[in-house]
């Protein structure tokens, strides 16, 4: 069941109506939501619903065990029963078929069979959902739930599918009394869902049918100019799609009286990749940071170990994507990027500091001041007033004051402003470039792009003006301030109820008319 559908739209509004009419009694609130949202799960193979079970029912024993006897042994038998349900079912073909091509090599049989694991939808996200419970809990920082709470909390189907991770200390809290009708925000929940539907159906499916899937699944076809104008294509894509389903899962869910953390904020933004992986897909972000960067160590144990942490970690984030190795060689792509930053600003700031000394050594010393001759009260508070002579001398001649005076303010304000935007045209073109590993089905098709990126002359058709029109829209909504959808929600809100939904109302039709009859395809993240 995918968001923006007529099927979703009717459950929703059921489960909505009856979700604000049992909200008063959390005894039936709760199964009910339960029910809903494993209703939404198995909607298209209900098989994978005792999945999930037999995730909350281990956790949840688990989280009870760590809390009751303190054992580390509990928790790595959860983490490895978590991580062994996903290797199972996300990475056993992938690993298999690596070790039989490596196998067949060197001419040995292949050990293990090679079999067809069919692939839950979501497991990624509501596998990681359940270790950061498990961690805490160890950790001392939450404690175990009610086991109809931790249930609803894994399987509560805005976030199910793709997301954002939310936390358990995030969510569970919000379980502790029913919500309140009147503070829910639903001009801000209308936002979300129109801004998610206008980016999932009218700019990341009318992209990639009309130019991203055509050269990505025949690059041998197609000229340097369309795969150039695909590799922008699948950067507005992604993002479109996968920033869609966030803000339409937070609209949602605040329909529904419940706030998930912001996934999103202006990616394409960015100065460096570390401002990048805060701004993108921010859940996971936090979440890699805080369940395998800081145990690593993080910046702790001095640089070659940092740099170490980082690789891991990036590497690690890209093999959660997918099992393939064109998400291994993104995640450690990024992640040599990251540690080349980290060098970039390290060997930067000790220039800075070199040539600081170097400033303050040519500075000359002050003489011996002669003894003062006697003066008027009012002359010596006057100089007093305005200060000891030796620090407006050190002040001027500090190497600070000497850049200062090297030129006008405004000449610097331009300078950064140049270094900013190219620095933003730097972070992005690696993120596109990378973007075709994520894309590519494999690491032969990825290579065939690159080469034909620069040498395949010839027509371009597929750059159509819709197309190119398509992504200057879809970057320009990954760089609208903040404070202009504030305004602009700000001025919704003053209008009539009425007249609010007659608004919306229309603005999904136009969206469906634009769009035409083609169906809504999958969200890309529902395969990770």
């Amino acid at each position: 069941m995918i968001f923006p559908t007529i099927e979703f739209a009717a459950f929703f509004v059921v489960v909505m109506a009856l979700s604000w009419l049992l909200m008063p009694r959390p005894a039936l609130w709760k199964p009910f939501v339960l029910a809903a949202s494993y209703f939404f799960y198995g909607f298209a193979d209900a098989r994978f619903v005792l999945l999930i079970v037999a995730s909350t029912l281990i956790n949840q024993a688990a989280a009870r065990a760590i809390h009751r006897f303190r054992d580390r042994r509990i928790l790595a038998a959860a983490i490895a029963c978590d991580l062994g349900l996903l290797g199972w079912f996300k990475y056993y073909g992938f690993f298999a078929l690596s070790v039989d091509r490596a196998l067949a090599d060197v001419g040995l049989p292949a050990p293990l069979p090679l079999l067809q694991v069919a692939l839950p939808i979501g497991i990624s996200f509501f596998t990681f959902q359940a270790l950061s419970y498990v961690i805490d809990v160890h950790r001392g920082t939450s404690a175990p739930a009610p086991l109809l709470d931790f249930a609803v909390y894994e399987a509560f189907f805005p976030h199910l599918v793709a997301g954002p991770i939310v936390r358990a200390s995030e969510f569970l809290p919000q379980l502790a009394t029913p919500r309140d009708p009147a503070r829910v925000p639903t001009t801000r929940a209308a936002f979300l869902i129109l801004g998610g539907l206008v980016k999932k159906v009218v700019l990341a499916d009318v992209l990639a049918a009309r130019l991203v899937d055509p050269v990505f699944d025949a690059p041998g076809q197609h000229s340097s100019a369309e795969i150039l104008a695909a590799v922008y294509g699948y950067a507005v894509q992604i993002y479109c799609d996968f920033s869609a389903y966030s803000d339409i899962a937070i609209g949602i869910a605040l329909l529904l009286g419940f706030r998930f953390p912001d996934n999103f904020d202006r990616p394409y933004a960015s100065r460096s990749l570390q401002e990048f992986w805060r701004r993108w897909h921010m859940t996971l972000s936090r979440w890699l940071r805080d369940y395998v960067y800081l145990p690593l160590g993080g910046s702790r144990r001095g640089r070659r170990r940092t740099y170490l942490n980082l690789m891991i970690t990036m590497t690690l984030g890209g093999l959660w994507h997918g099992a393939s190795w064109t998400f291994v060689l993104w995640g450690a792509l990024h992640g040599a990027a990251l540690v080349t930053e980290r060098r970039l600003r390290t060997w930067r700031a000790r220039q800075a500091r070199r040539a600081d000394a170097a400033g303050l050594a040519r500075i000359p010393l002050p003489r011996a001041a002669a003894p003062a001759a006697p003066q008027s009260a009012a002359g010596g508070a006057a100089r007093s007033a305005a200060g000891p002579p030796s620090a407006a001398r050190s002040a001027a001649g500090s190497p600070s004051a000497a850049r200062s005076a090297a030129g006008p303010p405004s000449a610097g304000r331009v300078g950064g402003a140049v270094r900013g935007w190219a620095a933003r045209l730097a972070v992005f073109h690696f993120v596109c470039a990378t973007w075709v590993l994520f894309r590519a089905p494999n690491l032969a098709t990825a290579g065939r792009l690159f080469a034909r990126l620069f040498t395949a002359g010839g027509p371009a058709p597929l750059v159509t003006p819709a197309a190119l029109a398509a992504i200057v829209v879809g970057l320009a909504t990954a760089a609208i301030p903040p404070g202009w959808w504030a305004a602009t929600r700000a001025r919704f809100a003053e209008v009539r109820l009425g007249p609010q939904i007659a608004l919306l109302t229309a603005s999904m039709m136009v969206i469906y008319a634009v769009v035409g009859q083609q169906d809504v395809a999958p969200f890309i993240y529902f395969r990770f």
